[in-house]
């Protein structure tokens, strides 16, 4: 599977964004998808994943109420819509799949991986 972030950019604090992670290869509709993010200098942090359904989703505490991970299994895409945007959300996003059908914050337990997309809030 291969998977292709796009939607970052640069946006004031407050502001919203929306990613979009398009897979291809095959159908990601078997698998838990997640959105990861790095800024600089600080190790990778989880911040939401979503069931094969979309029916469950679970989120990093400082982004709850304000991102919401979605997909679309008959387009193959995970979205993540960030709104009320802050400096400390700055980072790169990657969206990654799993094939076991459990959550997992970890990094190490997801089995692919997308390229990044930068997001930068100022203030």
């Amino acid at each position: 599977v291969q998977l292709q972030a796009s939607g970052g950019g640069l946006v004031q604090a407050g502001g919203s964004l929306k990613l979009s992670c398009a897979a291809s290869g095959r159908t990601i509709s078997s698998d838990v998808m997640g959105w990861f993010r790095q800024a600089p200098g600080k190790e990778r942090e989880f911040v939401a994943a979503i069931s094969r359904n979309g029916g469950t989703t679970l989120y990093v505490d400082s982004v709850k109420g304000r991102f919401t991970i979605s997909r679309d299994n008959t387009k193959n895409t995970v979205a993540l819509q960030m709104n009320s945007l802050k400096p400390e959300d700055t980072a790169v996003y990657f969206c990654a799949g799993r094939y076991r059908n459990w959550f997992s914050r970890s990094e190490y337990e997801y089995d692919y991986w997308g390229k990044g997309t930068q997001v930068t809030v100022s203030s």
